[in-house]
């Protein structure tokens, strides 16, 4: 059985880390298809949305540590930290395209999501947990220090003080903290997980995509800090949201006063 899962449903790309005997582990052949799917799926005209999830009720463990343990060298079997480094770095692109591409994309939590497993949810625009899922950053238990861009998504979503606390510490926290925090969006019944996710992603997938990917980008440069740079950012891809089919026809709809129906053109 692969070590990644991929359907599609309604416009919407569904991908599940399949390694349950793990806790979905990330594995070198589940990082390769992953590498190869983001990039594919962010093309993908038909495609609207993405939601990552895992097999058998965890999400994603992170960096599989029995393998670390029964290897010399630990996480860089033997390699200088450079070439590790550069190894890991290209790995890490899993985060940078579910943050950077233009589609909504959507993690469904239904356990466990620690280490670089959580770093890859919170590189993702919404994050739905199952209630009582265990939510922790694990890496110093594990004496590391934290990959897969978690550092920078944290910080982002809660501040410095609380991802310090949250990164040294390293302790385990409930979904429903979690989303009183704000690490995750939303904290729903186990049962109403997939569904919820799914209900959140065909929003997006009958959205005006283009417009979506826009808007994106926009929160995405202000997460730089830049104030001009945004201004710039926005004005140039407000000009370009409003030549688009989908501008024209919800301008119509409100003026009808109907719904609109988007196309994603």
């Amino acid at each position: 059985m692969a070590d990644l899962l991929e359907t599609k449903q309604d416009g919407v790309a569904i991908l599940t880390m399949n390694r349950p005997e793990a806790r979905n582990a990330l594995s070198a052949s589940m990082l390769a298809a992953l590498l190869e799917a983001l990039p594919r799926l962010a093309a993908d005209s038909s495609i609207g949305a993405i939601i990552i999830t895992g097999a058998g009720g965890a999400f994603c463990a992170g960096g599989d540590v029995k393998g670390f343990a029964a290897t010399e060298g630990g996480a860089n079997h033997g390699r200088s930290p450079e070439e590790a480094a550069h190894s890991l770095r290209q790995n890490m692109e899993v985060s940078r395209w579910l943050h950077d591409m233009p589609k909504i994309t959507i993690a469904a939590i239904p356990g466990a999501a620690a280490g670089a497993g959580l770093s890859i949810a919170l590189a993702c625009d919404f994050r739905i947990a199952a209630r009582g899922a265990k939510i922790t950053t694990a890496f110093a238990k594990v004496g590391l220090s934290g990959d897969f861009g978690g550092t920078y998504f944290l910080t982002q979503l809660v501040g410095s003080a609380k991802a310090k606390e949250l990164y040294l510490l390293s302790d385990v926290i409930l979904a429903e903290e979690a989303e009183r925090l704000g690490v995750v969006t939303r904290a729903v019944d186990p049962k109403e997980l997939q569904d919820e996710a799914m209900a959140l992603a065909k929003r997006f997938a009958n959205g005006a995509r283009i417009t979506q990917g826009l808007m994106k980008k926009n929160l995405n440069t202000a997460e730089k800090g830049d104030m001009l740079l945004s201004f710039d950012t926005e004005a140039l891809n407000h000009s370009r949201s409003a030549q688009t089919a989908d501008h024209a026809e919800a301008a119509k709809a409100f003026v009808e006063k109907r719904a609109p129906v988007f196309k994603g053109r």
